[in-house]
């Protein structure tokens, strides 16, 4: 089955002009920054179908004559063809938005050649593109979105309310060609994990290689603080839901999500050729926390930091170094974990920062290395 490359023109592999967004004159041709180096790369490394879909308003109309389009249309595939970029399909709409047509992106009556069809797999396949109806287009077709967001008013930090329900569709979200490669190159490090007890009921998605969005539940307001910190500082999207038996203590509910966390980064990190596997971290605080990790495939806790308090909001000290114990024992890696300084509540949210950036720089990854970083040939 063919995976497809359904890709947008103006925005995406050429610069739009406004206020028309037409790109009718040679003077308006500008083509996106490193489109060239990254689709030679996609095209000649990558079995993906490569399909242009664009819509281009008033096609053919007196205000968009098509003498004016067809030559900048034809330099732009001769110029990608040249380097090694060839689409197998292109598929323009000569509609305007008021016409409301179904061939319109996000509209897919151009595309149902490709629906239903065993020779395509379309839920393995990507739309790339800059607007927002790209991502509805992907959404469409019942495939992913990887989005060249270039409005600051849309996505990013801030979700707005126009992409919220589309989120679930956007695999990646970046503005450079760099960044679409390496995770064609490599894909994300994604995953589901359910853990359930008689004593707790755990369920986190993971994924490495987002940007910092967490959604946690644990049922303790401060943990879940804790756990947010993890998302923010090491750029990874992190939700979890426990449901635990607080009404005999926090015990269980945190040692349990420890270790189901612990498990999903195992998961996640099931292939780590190419991964730098060691991090450490030195956050700026008065707590002076320092965090070190190896994701080596063997557990070990070095854990040298003292509480004088019995609680930080309703979570026991006792249990923070149980909570890493768990993590290293489930993930399999090596933490060593010092801390000092004064105010107990700076202290553990300075070590919980530091393992998160820590974590971001031992999951890291290089997508020209094929490299497993250890010496005996498997982690």
């Amino acid at each position: 089955m063919k995976r497809i490359l359904f890709i947008d023109r103006d925005g995406t592999l050429i610069k739009e002009k406004p206020p028309t967004y037409q790109i009718d004159s040679w003077d308006k041709v500008e083509f996106y920054p490193n489109a060239f180096q990254y689709m030679a790369r996609i095209a000649k490394e990558f079995e993906y179908e490569l399909v242009m879909v664009t819509n281009q308003d008033g096609l053919g109309t007196a205000s968009f004559p098509e003498e004016t389009f067809w030559p900048i249309q034809q330099f732009i595939m001769q110029a990608f063809e040249n380097e090694g970029v060839v689409f197998s399909a292109v598929y323009i709409d000569k509609s305007l938005p008021a016409e409301n047509l179904p061939t319109r992106k996000p509209g897919i009556a151009m595309l149902t050649k490709y629906l239903n069809n065993d020779a395509y797999d379309i839920a393995n396949s990507y739309v790339i593109g800059d607007r927002i109806t790209d991502v509805q287009l992907a959404k469409n077709l019942g495939c992913k979105a990887i989005w060249l967001n270039n409005d600051p008013n849309l996505g990013g930090a801030e979700i707005s309310d126009a992409v919220k329900d589309l989120q679930a569709t956007i695999a990646l979200e970046s503005i450079h060609w760099d960044e679409i490669y390496k995770f064609l190159k490599l894909g994300l490090r994604h995953v589901i994990h359910e853990r359930n007890t008689n004593e707790t009921k755990i369920r986190v998605e993971l994924n490495l290689d987002g940007s910092g969005n967490a959604h946690i539940e644990t049922g303790l307001g401060f943990f879940d603080h804790m756990l947010d910190q993890i998302a923010r500082h090491g750029k990874m999207d992190l939700n979890i839901v426990t449901k635990g038996d607080l009404h005999i203590d926090e015990h269980h509910t945190i040692e349990d999500t420890g270790l189901a966390l612990g498990e999903a980064f195992a998961k996640a990190l099931a292939d780590k050729r190419g991964m730098e596997r060691y991090g450490f971290a030195l956050p700026m605080d008065e707590a002076e926390a320092k965090v070190l990790i190896d994701f080596g495939g063997r557990n070990w806790l070095v854990w040298d930091a003292e509480f004088k308090r019995e609680k930080i909001g309703e979570m026991p000290t006792e249990m923070f170094c149980h909570f890493f114990k768990s993590f290293s024992d489930a993930a399999k890696c090596n933490l060593n974990i010092e801390c000092r300084g004064d105010n107990e509540h700076h202290k553990i949210e300075a070590i919980f920062k530091a393992f998160a950036k820590a974590i971001k720089m031992a999951v890291k990854r290089d997508p020209l290395s094929n490299y497993l970083p250890s010496t005996k040939g498997i982690l």
